[in-house]
């Protein structure tokens, strides 16, 4: 493994969850940032404990702009391949090798959750929604359009390169990827849900469609 991989974790108040994602997540690549998006408890000493390189947000700013703040440090540190997941050990850090290999002649990739029969039936629904639209406004389809773990190289940063600060920016990516015309694959991964009603809620998903529309008409 070249000296070239990187991990991006956003985070706020996962303190619970935080150690052990950083020390699983060490084993697959080369380094850990972990951007503490204003939490209110004891993640940040957590993750810097845990051996991430800790970046701070005073003030919650929304996981768009904690993911944005770490792919920079990343890029500016030399990364070739940043890895994007979550904080709260729903993705399982042993699929990143898959990523890495899937990005072989690919600019992103895109984890698609195989294993929903414990998704929240409500998320089920609002996914397969937005997967549609997405098709339908930028001709791409990505069988999982909300799951945040990805991958791409530092070069597709600056082609994918969101505004929004919350939730929205797991569509702004996939807008981008389907204007530029990027090429992309997707690969199954296995999820843990802890938490059912964590992420993104009904009213993100409307934002998020409302968004997609914006996207369309604007670029």
């Amino acid at each position: 493994m070249s000296a070239s991989i990187w991990a991006v974790i956003a985070a706020k108040n996962e303190e619970k969850d935080i150690s052990s994602v950083i020390k699983e997540t060490k084993k697959f690549v080369d380094e850990v940032i972990v951007v503490d998006d204003g939490s209110s408890d004891s993640t940040g000493a957590i993750a810097k404990k845990a051996g991430a390189t800790l970046l701070t947000h005073v003030v919650n700013l929304g996981k768009g702009a904690a993911t944005n703040t770490g792919c920079e440090y990343a890029i500016s540190k030399n990364a070739k391949i940043i890895v994007l997941l979550d904080a709260d050990g729903q993705h399982e850090p042993k699929d990143i090798p898959k990523f890495v290999q899937a990005l072989r002649g690919n600019d992103i990739v895109f984890g698609i959750r195989t294993e929903k029969k414990s998704m929240p039936l409500i998320l089920k629904f609002g996914n397969n929604a937005i997967n549609r639209i997405a098709y339908v406004l930028f001709g791409i389809y990505i069988a999982d359009t909300q799951c945040g773990f990805r991958a791409f190289r530092a070069a597709t940063y600056k082609k994918i390169r969101w505004k929004s600060r919350n939730y929205s920016m797991e569509s702004e990516m996939i807008a981008h990827v389907g204007k530029k015309r990027l090429k992309y694959a997707q690969i199954p991964i296995s999820t843990i849900y802890a938490d059912k009603y964590k992420g993104t809620t009904v009213i993100d998903g409307i934002k998020i469609v409302l968004n997609m529309v914006w996207w369309k008409i604007s670029r």
